[in-house]
């Protein structure tokens, strides 16, 4: 017994993948996960939920998801005292303490903290799309991402903040959404001390830092640094807009921009000010109102060292000096 999980764990360096998905060919390390994989062709969910209805492919998936209804977080992480649903989770956490990334792209190098982080990240070296929605056949790379995408067609949402009441079709949703009532940002960039709520956008941020840019465009060859924004960078070719509103029909190409355009109808304002009482539609907004009393500019010219508190200001100034809006009075007036 203890040799078969040996020879399971030097698979994972050595990229073995034994067992394979006879209709997409996809390969895994565990008979297990091809198990599981093969329900997602099939379809067959036979665990729900008796709360909400939901269904799950496995009984361990049925029983994560009505944590969710009771609110139970029984794993709690020793160093911050984080508490998290599913064991797993508590895992992933830890290490973002310990900052481990065992598991390396052989085309890029690029390092994960999970193999499955990896087997994404491969897929876009490899273009592999297995996953297709059942509503419009659209190909996607991962089962996360069809999900998502899938709540786009049903529009149900059955996660509810407990503080406003605002309702969300995925757990991770709310549980983002949630951060904005407490204002949690446990995690804090080394170089510029800008703090984030999830570990994720710190490391987004840090590739600010570095100009790190993996994701290129096949079509202009503009490069990336993040994956996302990539793709969203591929609507511009392909004009694909597949979020649409259910009130009025507009489309965006954004899941973000439908979000945004969707409080227009409802007069939705999340993002209060703690000090005046003021409330924003977009936190954008809150992020400006707070800097005004302030008086801080953080975006700064690098040419003539003019200041401006909006990013889209800074940008548009920088026209004068590239010659598309010349205006030499602005430049002269400084900061």
């Amino acid at each position: 017994m203890l040799y078969k999980y040996l020879q399971r764990h030097e698979w994972i360096h050595s990229g073995q993948k034994p067992y394979e998905c006879l209709q997409c060919g996809k390969a895994f390390y565990v008979h297990s996960a091809l198990r599981y994989h093969e329900k997602t062709h099939s379809g067959e969910t036979p665990y729900g939920c008796r709360h909400c209805g939901k269904a799950f492919t496995h009984p361990n998936s049925l029983h994560h998801h009505e944590r969710t209804h009771i609110g139970e977080k029984p794993y709690v992480c020793k160093q911050y005292g984080k508490a998290f649903r599913t064991q797993n989770s508590l895992y992933h956490h830890e290490r973002t303490h310990t900052g481990e990334k065992p598991y390396g792209c052989k085309q890029c190098g690029k390092a994960f903290t999970f193999c499955r982080f990896l087997q994404r990240h491969e897929r876009i070296h490899s273009g592999e799309k297995s996953y297709v929605c059942k509503h419009c056949g659209k190909l996607f790379s991962c089962l996360s991402e069809v999900q998502r995408h899938e709540h786009t067609h049903t529009g149900i949402k059955s996660y509810v903040c407990r503080q406003c009441g605002k309702a969300f079709s995925k757990n991770s949703y709310l549980e983002y959404h949630e951060k904005i009532h407490t204002g949690e940002k446990p995690y804090g960039c080394k170089q510029c001390g800008k703090a984030f709520t999830f570990y994720s956008s710190l490391q987004r941020h840090e590739r600010t830092h570095n100009g790190e840019q993996l994701y290129v465009c096949k079509p202009c060859g503009k490069a990336f640094t993040f994956y996302s924004s990539l793709q969203h960078h591929r609507r511009i070719h392909s004009g694909e807009k597949p979020y649409v509103c259910s009130q009025c029909g507009k489309a965006f190409t954004l899941h973000s921009s439908l979000q945004d355009h969707e409080r227009f109808h409802s007069g939705e304002k999340p993002y209060v000010c703690r000090q005046c009482g003021k409330a924003f539609t977009y936190h954008s907004s809150l992020w400006y109102h707070k800097k005004i009393p302030s008086g801080e500019k953080p975006y700064r010219c690098k040419q003539c060292g003019k200041a401006f508190l909006q990013s889209s200001s800074l940008q548009r100034h920088e026209q004068i000096h590239s010659g598309i809006n010349p205006c030499t009075k602005e430049c002269e007036a400084g900061s």
